[in-house]
């Protein structure tokens, strides 16, 4: 009897998560210029969406960015230009704006100081890859360098940067770039805080109102903790570029 009231006392375990009913949902961490690395991970998406829908798993998946598509890496124009063809031919697929986009578009809008801190997180790479040469842009200064990339960055790059979203709720899950503010409901995060923290959203240890899927911090593996997930293995660096599928209760990892 006593045995019988104690288990009835015990808490029911909590349900898994999952990201909603009939949803698979492919989560890329911060791709930083890297095309190659790009187009490798979609493949095997596409290899794998393809066989979970083919043994009776939920239909076409949605994919979701994290951010951070370029610099540092050596093709942010290509990564941009091959991503206004996929959410051409997946109008589902979602974009998130990491740190690195914001500088980007404020640099392109003549900020001086962004164009400096632009400089300093692999800016050097971006602007390369739309086509100017490395001896030139080391001759530029700030005005002039400003200048050449009003005149390089097609206008479709800068307003696909633009449509990027702050936040994606699916179900258990909240997509974010960087990480939210803990203690802040999901509605009243700023924008600053989605793309730019860290410790204090690292470092925190309670539940989150949902899980939050992130990049903007490298780990060398995909970081699964209990009120997170991070995906940026540091594509740019170590050729790893990351992504978490997310199905019914089921969570898998896929990289290059």
């Amino acid at each position: 009897m006593i045995r019988n009231l104690l288990r009835a006392a015990r808490p029911a375990s909590s349900p898994a998560a999952t990201p909603g009913d009939g949803l698979r949902i492919y989560a890329i961490g911060d791709v930083h210029g890297c095309l190659v690395e790009l187009d490798a991970l979609l493949a095997l998406i596409a290899d794998d969406d393809a066989a979970r829908a083919a043994a009776g798993g939920a239909g076409a998946a949605t994919l979701i960015f994290l951010g951070d598509l370029v610099d540092r890496g050596p093709d942010s124009a290509g990564v941009l230009s091959r991503l206004i063809d996929l959410a051409r031919s997946r109008p589902g697929t979602r974009f998130l704006k990491g740190n690195h986009e914001e500088v980007f578009l404020r640099a392109l809008s003549a900020d001086r100081e962004a164009l400096r801190l632009f400089c300093r997180v692999g800016g050097r790479e971006t602007v390369l890859s739309y086509g100017v040469d490395a001896e030139s842009y080391e001759r530029m200064d700030f005005t002039e360098l400003s200048d050449r990339m009003a005149a390089v960055v097609p206008g479709a790059h800068r307003i696909f940067m633009e449509s990027f979203e702050d936040i994606v709720v699916a179900g258990d899950y909240a997509f974010v770039h960087a990480g939210i503010r803990p203690e802040v409901p999901l509605d009243e995060q700023r924008g600053a805080d989605l793309r730019w923290i860290r410790n204090s959203f690292l470092d925190y240890r309670r539940a989150h109102p949902k899980i939050i899927v992130h990049g903007h911090t490298i780990t060398d593996e995909v970081d699964r903790r209990p009120n997170r997930i991070g995906v940026d293995t540091g594509a740019y660096a170590s050729g790893r570029l990351s992504a978490i599928g997310l199905e019914g209760a089921d969570v898998w990892v896929l990289n290059t």
